[in-house]
């Protein structure tokens, strides 16, 4: 065989450079959007992709200060720009010149038309969400085994209450029919019994690498499991149909781990400080137990009667002393009205508002004709009498 060229990395990285570049030229490239970040410096780090591909996109600050809108994941773009090779990571980009909507992508289509579908039965209801066990008798875990969502949960249980078994099936997270392995894990931990509650994640990725928790065979296995059910998937922003269905939903795996056990030390701080406090309730009931029992002292009978015939004289003084002032009040009260009733129909009140009794012999004069002229009359005042002689007087 001839002898083939040598290349240094830097120089094939280069030559590739100018290949792309001279060969390509100007692209326009569409495609949805697969994972965004617009970096503190401005940056904006993209990727496109299609049912086959996915291509690494950037966009400068001083490009993208001319767009009026932010891409979101899964958006449908046109990117025009040119090919360029970033030589530290030996990978190459799209550069990013100009972008314009293209409607929204496929994916995200199928997660909105999923949604609505689930939605309508009801599998996201807040009703249907069950409470995590206070303290696990065991903890199912679904996730793969190489990755590093299963290394962070298990830290996490070590750390925070060791002894508590866990229960591992393996499975791929990521890639065509991944979700039926997931099921088929979380069905696995359900058979075989020994777990009261299930986590089901992974590590964070691409929009696509979480592709199999928004699938519909994954989403209802969640529901149908009859123990409750973490949801981990990605980081705290990604939210997943997983997510929603879940009885609880962790923003990390780590996260998870933290919300089925408690901390060992926590629980046991708190269970010698309620031991403290029911042994300290406990004495003060006996103490006071007893002595309620040294104050009861065994009474002679003889003397128990004695005391409640004492009790009953007693009773009846003041029933009859109660009864007297009654009756006294009582016949001072009546007395007293009818002295007043009698006062007021007295003939004499009648007086000391200004009236006069007038007689003739024994008579009282009531008209003025029992009385002629020159009769001599006796006057009754309210104090005093007058003798007076009729000289003259009226019919009216």
């Amino acid at each position: 065989m001839p002898d083939a060229l040598v290349f240094g990395v830097s120089d094939l990285t280069a030559a590739l450079k100018e290949v792309l570049g001279a060969g390509f030229g100007a692209i326009r490239v569409q495609g949805e959007v697969g994972s965004f970040t617009h970096h503190r410096s401005g940056h904006w780090y993209f990727t496109l992709k299609d049912s086959g591909a996915v291509l690494n996109c950037v966009m400068f600050r001083g490009t993208n200060r001319f767009v009026d809108f932010e891409p979101r994941i899964g958006d449908a773009l046109e990117v025009y720009g040119g090919l360029d090779v970033y030589g530290p990571y030996g990978r190459y980009n799209l550069v990013a010149r100009s972008v314009r909507r293209a409607g929204r992508g496929d994916l995200h289509a199928r997660f909105e038309a999923l949604k609505r579908k689930l939605n309508a039965e009801g599998l996201f209801d807040v009703t249907r969400k069950r409470e995590l066990p206070p303290l696990p008798k065991g903890i199912g875990i679904a996730t793969s085994p190489s990755g590093a969502a299963l290394q962070d949960m298990l830290r996490v249980l070590r750390d925070r209450f060791p002894g508590v078994p866990v229960y591992f099936a393996g499975c791929r997270v990521q890639g065509a029919g991944s979700e039926n392995e997931i099921a088929r894990a979380l069905k696995c931990i359900v058979d075989d019994g020994r777990a009261d509650v299930v986590l089901v994640g992974r590590g964070g990725g691409a929009y696509e690498d979480l592709w199999a928790f928004n699938e519909e065979a994954l989403v209802r296995a969640i529901a149908a499991c009859p123990v409750p059910v973490i949801s981990a998937v990605g980081h705290e922003s990604d939210v997943t149909l997983s997510d929603l269905v879940a009885d609880v939903r962790a923003a990390t795996p780590s996260h998870a781990a933290e919300l089925v056990v408690p901390e060992r030390e926590a629980l046991l701080a708190f269970v010698n400080e309620s031991r403290s406090r029911l042994a300290t309730r406990m004495r003060a009931t006996v103490a006071q137990r007893r002595l309620a029992v040294n104050a009861l002292v065994l009474q002679d009978p003889i003397r128990r009667v004695n005391d409640a015939r004492l009790r009953c004289d007693q009773l009846a003084d003041q029933i009859a002393a109660s009864t007297d002032r009654y009756i006294r009040e009582l016949r001072e009260h009546r007395l007293g009205r009818a002295t007043g009733a009698l006062d007021a129909l007295s003939p004499l009140k009648v007086l000391d508002r200004g009236y006069a009794i007038v007689r003739t012999g024994d008579d009282i004069v009531r008209q003025s004709d029992k009385v002629t002229i020159g009769d001599r009359v006796n006057i009754r005042l309210s104090r005093g009498n007058i003798e007076a002689e009729i000289v003259g007087k009226s019919d009216v």
